[in-house]
C-alpha cells in the first residue's frame, strides 16, 4: 500500500471526525437512535477547521505519491504493473468526491432537509 495508502486512510479518518458535529446525529437519528445525548456531537464544531486542514495535508500528500513522485520500481513487482496505478488513481479521486460531499454537508443539509 506504501506512503499513498497511509496518506489516503489518514485523510479520510481526519474528514470523518472533522464532520461527527453534523454527519453524526443525522445518521444516527436515520437508523433510529436517539437520545440527548446526541445533541453532545456537536462538541467536535469549534475542531472542525483543524480536522478539514488535516484532511487537506493528507490528501495532497496522497496526490503527491500518486502524480508527482517518481515510481522507482524494478519490473515485476506489483507498483511497475500500469493497471495497479491506475486503479489507485481511481481509488483516490472517488475518496475525494466522498470526503468533500462529507465535509460540504453542513452546507447542503438545509437544502436537502427541508
Amino acid at each position: 500500500m506504501g506512503n499513498f495508502g497511509k496518506h489516503l486512510w489518514a485523510g479520510a479518518s481526519a474528514a470523518i471526525v472533522g464532520s461527527l458535529c453534523c454527519v453524526g446525529p443525522l445518521v444516527l437519528l436515520g437508523v433510529g437512535v436517539s437520545g440527548a445525548w446526541i445533541g453532545q456531537l456537536t462538541a467536535l464544531e469549534p475542531y472542525r477547521p483543524l480536522f478539514i486542514g488535516a484532511m487537506i495535508i493528507f490528501l495532497a500528500l496522497a496526490f503527491r505519491q500518486l502524480y508527482l513522485v517518481p515510481q522507482r520500481c524494478n519490473p515485476g513487482e506489483p507498483c511497475a504493473d500500469p493497471r495497479r496505478v491506475r486503479r489507485q488513481r481511481g481509488i483516490f479521486w472517488v475518496v475525494v468526491v466522498g470526503l468533500v460531499a462529507l465535509i460540504a454537508f453542513p452546507w447542503f443539509a438545509p437544502v436537502i432537509f427541508s
